[in-house]
């Protein structure tokens, strides 16, 4: 943390960043990714692209839910209470939101309306899906050999059935060589 550093300023950011984000995150965090790098990376300047982009590395590898990542953007804007006010914001706003739309949802399941919604929905979270993985790559891949890495696990994973973990191993080993 630098000279002049707002630690009120970065929670108050951080619960109310994160908070907003999480309610429009159909289908999970990936989705809102852009606007978190937004946030972090551009408006708030807690971290660099590459921070970004390890932290993503690191919450996708690790055991668990792939929202941790939003944990490790509250550690490194303001130390463990960031961690845990950024876990509060993602989790306790849209859990409630979650229970008060389930109770009105499971009345209209053959509804029209509700049908077309979830309809609608889909193609908008797969954009979102598809426009954070641009974005990881942006921040990320700084060589040729780290875009081919990229194109090979995006091939490997959508036309196999090769397991993630090799990929990951194997991406690792490759690291490990410094060949990226």
């Amino acid at each position: 943390m630098h000279a002049g550093y707002d630690f009120w300023g970065a929670l108050y950011a951080l619960f109310t960043r994160v908070s907003g984000l999480a309610l429009i995150s159909f289908g999970g965090v990936n989705t809102v990714l852009p606007a978190l790098h937004h946030q972090a990376v551009n408006e708030q300047h807690w971290m660099t692209d590459r921070d970004f982009a390890n932290l993503f590395a690191l919450a996708s590898v690790s055991p668990g839910p792939n929202f941790m990542v939003l944990t490790l953007i509250g550690f490194k804007a303001a130390g463990i209470v960031g961690a845990i006010v950024a876990t509060f914001a993602l989790c306790i706003p849209t859990s409630l939101l979650a229970f008060a739309v389930v109770k009105v949802w499971d009345r209209f399941k053959t509804a029209h309306w509700r049908m077309a919604i979830q309809e609608g929905l889909v193609p908008v979270t797969v954009g979102f899906v598809a426009a954070a993985a641009v974005l990881l790559v942006r921040a990320s891949d700084n060589s040729i050999a780290a875009y081919a890495i990229t194109a090979a696990v995006a091939i490997v994973g959508t036309l196999t059935r090769f397991s993630p973990l090799w990929i990951f191993a194997i991406s690792a080993i490759v690291g490990a060589l410094g060949l990226v």
